[in-house]
């Protein structure tokens, strides 16, 4: 079984990564989002078989609603609130994976090993930050909350403060005496919810597709430090491939607006929010060229 099980997850990233060679041109994206769906679909369905599963009935439940809710939403949505969408798939993930590993540290408590539990912390770490940064973008493209930078004194320093304390706390948890671990996970955890936000509310409504892509790296990551959790290496290279890909958008999109990623992360700009109406920037372009015609 185990030969069988190793076979189909080659096969599986196989199709990840020539589902994601395809997803490159428009002409051939829709095959590759087909050929990267019956790679992940070939791979649940041997993990659900492989790790033989008690009870099936909450698994079934979860693949019913979720298949609907994703169904609809997609059906429904438009294509201009595309990227508002991309946002909760990215929230979703990374939520998934925090509490993926989450489970695993309680399912296994005192007999992790090292490298177990540091990809735990850093599981909950990226996967609650991925969620709570995705969930503002979310909001902030669908205008449920204000586009624009949402800016205070020593916004910047607290930050740093908060990453540095989840970072330490990181390290005591990797060593901590057993019946401290878990409230330093649920720490992390906290703290690492309300990073996400300090992150991305200082971020304007114009540079939020920029965000949204990294995002979606943090999301891969997230799941590729989930895989190492649970020691599955078809999450750890689909993870991998989604944290690379995405960065690499990243870095072209900020080429594109001729911007640097810090610029946009920390510059408190690109107020504007995509899905309004006709911006000012826009108008004397529009004049020059009535006085030419």
């Amino acid at each position: 079984m185990t030969i069988v099980v190793d076979l189909c997850y080659l096969v599986s990233i196989s199709l990840f990564i020539l589902g994601l060679r395809l997803l490159s041109s428009p002409r051939t994206a829709r095959r590759g989002n087909l050929l990267s769906m019956l790679g992940m679909f070939i791979a649940v369905v041997i993990t659900l078989l492989d790790k033989q599963i008690i009870d099936y009935k909450y698994i079934i439940a979860g693949i019913i609603i979720g298949g609907l809710i994703g169904a609809y939403s997609a059906l429904k949505v438009k294509m201009t609130a595309m990227p508002q969408m991309v946002a909760l798939f990215n929230a979703f993930g990374g939520g998934a994976s925090a509490l993926v590993a989450l489970s695993q540290f309680l399912r296994k408590s005192i007999q992790s090993d090292v490298v177990t539990t540091i990809t735990i912390a850093l599981s909950v770490f990226i996967g609650m930050l991925t969620f709570t940064g995705s969930v503002v973008a979310f909001a902030k493209l669908q205008e449920l909350i204000k586009g624009r930078p949402i800016l205070f004194p020593g916004q910047k320093a607290l930050n740093f403060l908060l990453v540095a304390a989840i970072l330490a706390l990181g390290a005591f948890f990797v060593g901590a005496p057993s019946f401290n671990s878990l409230t330093l996970l649920i720490i992390i955890f906290i703290l690492s919810s309300i990073v996400g936000v300090a992150l991305v509310i200082p971020v304007g409504g114009a540079d939020m597709p920029v965000v949204i892509a990294l995002l979606n790296s943090y999301s891969g990551l997230a799941a590729a430090t989930t895989g190492f959790v649970i020691n599955n290496y078809v999450l750890i290279v689909s993870g991998a491939l989604v944290g690379a890909s995405g960065i690499i958008l990243t870095n072209l999109m900020c080429k594109a607006m001729n911007r640097s990623l810090g610029n946009v992360l920390f510059g408190g700009v690109g107020g504007e929010v995509l899905t309004g109406g006709p911006r000012k920037r826009e108008r004397p372009l529009r004049h020059a060229h009535l006085e030419r015609g």
